[in-house]
């Protein structure tokens, strides 16, 4: 399985904004947690379980997030492709991470406040919990365009 993207819109009228993801269900859910950085461009990485699914969405701000897939739990290859993915509170939607991959993220926005979803308790996670060092895979360069 790979990282998956389930699309949310906005809805807008004279009375304000409703963003949504109509898309994601909470089905094996067992927990969330909040995340915010003090500032822009603050790098939290690489977090990863063999059997933790995660879903993380951005409700303030901006945020860059990356999913590898993890080849090797001891000595995974600096060459496996990084998916990223730049998600948004302007463009509500929410990014499914599988199990077996590692995670990460950086702020891209002072105000960037993401709220993640995982399918393992917390007593479960403690017993999955691999990380490795914030730059193994560097995809954390701004590209001017």
């Amino acid at each position: 399985m790979e990282p998956i993207v389930l699309a949310g819109g906005l809805a807008v009228d004279d009375r304000g904004e409703v963003g949504f993801v109509n898309g994601f269900d909470f089905a094996g859910v067992k927990r969330f947690y909040t995340v915010r950085n003090h500032r822009a461009g603050i790098v939290r990485a690489w977090h990863a379980h063999r059997r933790e699914a995660k879903y993380v969405t951005v409700v303030s701000g901006a945020s860059l997030v990356g999913a590898v897939r993890i080849d090797d739990w001891d000595r995974p290859s600096a060459s496996q492709p990084v998916v990223r993915h730049v998600l948004s509170a302007a463009q509500p939607r929410v990014l499914f991470i599988p199990a077996g991959y590692a995670n990460g993220f950086m702020s891209l926005t002072d105000d960037a406040r993401m709220v993640f979803f995982s399918t393992s308790s917390l007593d479960e996670s403690r017993n999955d919990d691999i990380r490795y060092d914030a730059r193994y895979w560097d995809i954390w360069k701004i590209e001017e365009r």
